[in-house]
């Protein structure tokens, strides 16, 4: 399990930090815009900056990961992200749900290795 966790981990960290590093310096090229309210959605996000922040996200749980410094705080940054990515595919755009699912497995691997470090947020009384 320990190599399955670390095998995730970089695999998480490189997928988010270059992904994330694309939303600042756009290395990738520009996308070609999606159809109908997927592409509307998305570019509602990007004309907003609303991305930016997503973007630094992306970048600061990509390089915890990578250093493996931090990483139940990597994990607590970035579900939200993936959590909003499996949304966005599954109510906009299900033909591309793919790249998501994996990040979330990825994320669910990651967090089962460091599950001790949440105990506190899974009692029923404080």
């Amino acid at each position: 399990m320990k190599i399955a966790a670390l095998i995730a981990r970089i695999l998480l960290g490189l997928m988010f930090l270059v992904f994330g590093l694309n939303g600042f310096l756009n290395f990738m090229g520009k996308q070609p815009p999606m159809p109908g309210l997927a592409g509307q959605f998305a570019g509602a996000l990007i004309e907003s900056h609303y991305m930016q922040v997503v973007a630094a996200l992306m970048v600061i749980s990509g390089v915890l990961f990578l250093i493996n410094r931090y990483v139940p705080l990597a994990l607590v940054l970035i579900g939200p992200v993936i959590f909003n990515i499996l949304l966005f595919h599954i109510f906009l755009a299900p033909s591309t749900i793919g790249m998501g699912l994996f990040a979330a497995v990825l994320w669910f691997i990651i967090f089962f290795s460091v599950r001790s470090a949440f105990a506190g947020i899974f009692q029923a009384k404080a």
